[in-house]
């Protein structure tokens, strides 16, 4: 008896584990395979031809196809999932109510539809392997959840809209994030690159490095134990960085996972990102260099700057940080100058 209630106990504990993490609305096409169901596609003119791809609201390099050589490349970087509503009423308003993915708090919204492209939107902060993991909830139609509210999984957050740049009630759909924050100095990074006004503080969207969302809950539905920690460093590299640092970088502080290797003898630190400019891995170096440099990329016979966002420039084994990617390492890395006392910080 006292087995079978063990096996019980750690069958319930396992269950429990899984149902932490669950879509944002009623659309769940996305474990049924059926995924012009659950995605909402984009509108393209390519070559002449219209057509209305349910791959474009996927993550990843699903936008802006364009002809190089006897191949079709899309090279516009979609850092999220959009996920198409279920109910519509009679003027084709979407009805669907969006909702926390996992236990947490939320830490920001943004209740201004004009302030920024993803629309109204919210961030719930999760603890998870005693870091912190952030999800994104953009173009709502309304907000109903504050900042400092503590939520669960299934706790309603708002309601979903088409508010934002660039969608119409047609395409009304839930752009959903899960991100990393990249520094918590980054107004300072924003002011620095003259970025212009920023109104959403730290949780603005060039702060937060996002994972393949989708791709997160296939992988959790398969196996409810596996770790945020591990999908992130298990996610292929692309290209890596080498940048003089002294000491623990503050994003490894934050993300101690991240760590591979011993700092011993550390003179620099080698950052492995993927593709898409998400760091995968943070290792010690003995190299001395003067100034962040790639060491290592992935060869192909096409030009870097397609595959990478413009991170990084070159063909085959080779390649540069371009100005984009030199940014994107100052931001991870925090090497940028405080801005000056007369430059006022927007609330966070």
């Amino acid at each position: 008896m006292i087995r079978i209630s063990l096996c019980s106990l750690v069958f319930c504990c396992a269950l429990n584990a899984a149902q932490d993490l669950q879509l944002p609305t009623e659309n769940h096409h996305l474990f049924s395979k059926e995924p012009e169901r659950f995605y909402m596609h984009v509108d393209r003119i390519f070559e002449g031809q219209t057509s209305k791809p349910w791959e474009g609201g996927s993550f990843g390099f699903v936008r802006n196809a364009f002809r190089f050589e006897n191949e079709v490349l899309l090279t516009k970087f979609h850092e999220g999932i959009d996920i198409a509503p279920i109910k519509r009423d009679r003027s084709g308003n979407p009805l669907d109510l969006v909702t926390s993915i996992s236990a947490g708090r939320v830490v920001h919204i943004s209740p201004l539809a004009g302030r920024s492209n993803y629309g109204k939107y919210a961030v719930v902060e999760h603890e998870w392997e005693n870091t912190a993991v952030y999800s994104l909830y953009a173009h709502l139609a309304e907000i109903t959840c504050q900042p400092g509210d503590m939520v669960k999984a299934g706790s309603v957050l708002g309601r979903m809209g088409y508010t934002g740049a660039g969608i119409d009630r047609v395409r009304a759909h839930l752009h959903l994030e899960l991100a990393m924050l990249m520094s918590p100095r980054y107004q300072d990074w924003h002011e620095h690159y003259g970025r212009g006004l920023n109104t959403q503080g730290i949780f603005n969207g060039m702060n937060l490095t996002g994972t393949d969302v989708a791709r997160f809950f296939i992988e959790q539905r398969k196996n409810p134990d596996i770790r945020f920690s591990d999908f992130v460093t298990n996610t292929p590299g692309y290209f890596k960085v080498t940048t003089p640092i002294s000491g623990t970088p503050d994003f490894v502080k934050r993300y101690p996972w991240i760590l591979k290797g011993s700092t011993d003898n550390q003179k620099s630190w080698e950052i492995t990102f993927s593709a898409t400019g998400q760091p995968v891995s943070f290792a010690p170096s003995t190299r001395k260099v003067s100034a962040p440099v790639v060491t290592s990329v992935k060869p192909s016979a096409k030009p870097h700057h397609y595959l990478t966002r413009n991170l990084i420039t070159g063909i085959g084994n080779r390649a540069t940080l371009t100005p984009q990617g030199l940014q994107l390492v100052a931001l991870i890395t925090n090497q940028f100058p405080a801005a000056g006392p007369n430059k006022s910080h927007p609330p966070k």
